[in-house]
């Protein structure tokens, strides 16, 4: 088992090693080779520890990182039946985007370059599922954003694509905040730095304490995950390659702030302030970014708003401390948008680079009836058809949160029930405009056999989001729900109220997700000829990024102007220069007095003569 997990780990790695130093030399082939059985090396690896993964979990290291004043971090591992699941998902649905990226990126200059970034971040990413020193996890959780960062800038010759990874990496930074002071007050409190550790000595901590770590874990997880308030950032994101989309947006770097929630469930029981807050702010989102992406016309920021939406459903499941749904949630997830967004990347293709879903319409649909096929799959499921994976998982984080006996959470189970609602509606906006429409400006068709072949890692993933549902179904169909069982022992049972629920919560999902169908069909139906809405508020992201730069940015543009030109250039360089002008006019009066002139040499004898005199008569004396 040692080995699996050093293997897990050490592929994906040594395959970034060999793209950054033989990947340019080697070729595209050999690059794309090497690149994709990386990531299939990781995913053997853990289907094996999958399979050989018991109840209790195993905590492996290999040996001490640095130790300083009795304090030592490790490379120490936690693997567990929740790390299990999560590292197969991960692996799984890397392993499909680099197969669908070697047909995406085959006339890219920068082939090798990109893999290169592709593997180190699936690297890192593993690395979070299966850290158990914080340290270690937080060389992974900065590993993925810098990946994050070299990937949405990726095509850097335009200065737009640099600014979104940038802001990226900035605004993901300022969350990272969080969790190097969650870090330091778990390090001062125990002396060590690890999941295990934290989650054995959580019932000594006062409740005051429990919620402040508690409350930086949190705020690190809302910017690696793209909550309010620090959500900005995933739209302007897709100025990437499109393969780098569904990755970040599928099951790594926008869930990894999930899956620490996963992590630390056994300090937020303790800590039930922290898992409210998580589960409303996880609602408030669900509806923000699903009011966001109605206001949409570029396919790409739909689906990245959708995300926002998403991720927002898994905050409230891991908030009402039902670490199984949201990993159902996070799976499912994984599934649905990661194909949604691959089929994005060959309908830009396909129409010869053109994002708007009002310039394609039902002549994509004829020429690429695979395609349809497959985005029609990953649309039901996102907008939560019945008997889709989506409408599953999604229901059980509604149900988990209007069983809740904290009131707040059924203010929680309102905000999301609304955003299913919307969900549907976006969905399906896009689906009837970007499939059946008749556009008045249709974008050129490309018919490209690459495009065809790019189709075939998808079928897999469309297979998953319509039937992966059925692994965890509801109580009420008397079916085995494989997941819970799977993680049983691991986390609590589900509770009998949130079992007695489904039922209901399912019912009223199914009646979201076919009115949302129906005012769509009504909105949107090719028969009506649907133009785009003007540029609003929702086109803005609800004027969530003018807040900012007017709010933060701009007073710290001026707070920083100040020092520059205010203190730095007028009072410290003002200060130096002219001290440096009264030095330079002293030693000019020096010089001038070590002339060689014996007028000079006599009056500087006779001054020192003078000056020491006067010393004397004003009563020095050598005692």
């Amino acid at each position: 088992m040692d080995a699996a997990l050093a293997l897990m780990l050490l592929v994906p790695l040594a395959g970034a090693v060999f793209q950054a130093v033989w990947g340019l030399p080697a070729g595209r082939r050999a690059s794309a080779v090497v690149a994709a059985a990386a990531v299939a090396g990781a995913l053997a690896a853990a289907l094996y520890a999958f399979a050989h993964c018991g109840v209790a979990p195993l905590r492996v290291s290999f040996g001490g990182w640095f130790s300083f004043a009795g304090f030592s971090a490790a490379f120490s591992l936690l693997y567990d039946r929740v790390a299990a699941v999560m590292t197969v998902t991960v692996s799984f649905t890397a392993l499909l985007i680099h197969l669908y990226s070697v047909g995406y990126m085959r006339e890219d200059k920068s082939f090798s370059r990109y893999f290169c970034y592709l593997n180190l971040f699936v690297f890192f990413m593993l690395l979070i599922a299966l850290a158990d020193d914080l340290l270690l996890l937080f060389m992974g959780w900065e590993g993925v954003g810098f990946c994050s960062f070299a990937l949405i800038g990726f095509w850097h010759e335009e200065r737009k694509n640099v600014n979104a990874g940038v802001k990226a990496f900035i605004t993901t930074r300022i969350g990272d905040l969080g969790y190097v002071a969650a870090l330091a007050m778990v390090v001062g409190i125990f002396g060590e730095a690890s999941l295990s550790g934290l989650a054995a000595g959580a019932e000594k901590l006062s409740p005051g304490m429990a919620a402040a770590i508690g409350f930086c874990f949190l705020f690190a997880a809302l910017g690696k995950s793209a909550q309010l308030p620090l959500s900005s950032w995933l739209p302007d994101a897709m100025a990437g390659p499109t393969p780098v989309s569904a990755l970040i947006h599928a099951a790594t770097m926008v869930t990894a702030g999930v899956y620490l929630l996963m992590r630390l469930d056994p300090l937020l029981a303790y800590a039930p302030s922290v898992g409210a807050t998580a589960a409303l702010l996880g609602g408030a989102t669900a509806l923000y970014g699903a009011c966001c992406a109605l206001g949409q016309r570029d396919v790409k920021r739909i689906l990245a708003y959708s995300t926002i939406s998403q991720v927002g459903y898994m905050f409230l499941a891991a908030g009402s401390a039902d670490v199984t749904g949201a990993l159902f949630h996070l799976q499912t997830h994984a599934f649905f948008k990661s194909l949604l967004f691959m089929c994005a990347g060959i309908m830009i293709q396909a129409c010869g680079e053109e994002h708007d879903i009002f310039c394609m319409g039902a002549h994509l649909r004829r020429r690429y009836p695979g395609l349809f096929a497959l985005f029609t799959c990953g649309a039901a499921a996102l907008a939560g058809i019945p008997f889709t994976s989506g409408y599953f998982s999604k229901g059980r984080t509604l149900a988990d949160a209007l069983t809740h006996p904290d009131p707040i959470f059924l203010v929680a189970f309102a905000l999301g029930a609304l955003a299913a609602l919307i969900t549907a509606i976006y969905v399906f906006r896009m689906y009837f405009v970007a499939f059946f429409a008749e556009p008045a400006d249709p974008a050129p068709l490309h018919f490209d056999p690459a495009l065809l072949k790019m189709q075939l890692p998808l079928w897999p993933l469309a297979v998953l989001a319509v039937c992966y549902g059925f692994v965890n179904p509801p109580e009420f169909l008397h079916l085995r729900a494989w997941l819970d069982n799977y993680l049983l022992g691991v986390t609590g049972p589900v509770p009998p109220a949130v079992e007695h629920a489904e039922l209901f919560v399912e019912i009223l999902d199914a009646l979201l997700a076919l009115a949302g169908l129906t005012i769509a069909w009504g909105l949107y139906r090719p028969a009506r000829r649907p133009e785009p809405a003007p540029a609003g508020l929702l086109t803005a992201g609800l004027g969530l990024d003018a807040l900012y730069l007017k709010r933060l940015a701009a007073p710290y543009a001026r707070l920083a102007a100040f020092a520059w030109r205010g203190i730095d250039e007028d009072v410290l360089d003002g200060a130096t220069a002219a001290l440096a002008s009264g030095i330079g006019g002293l030693s000019s009066a020096v010089a001038r007095l070590g002339n060689g002139r014996i007028a000079a040499s006599l009056l500087t004898l006779f001054a020192a003569a003078a000056a020491l005199l006067l010393w004397v008569a004003t009563g020095w004396s050598p005692s």
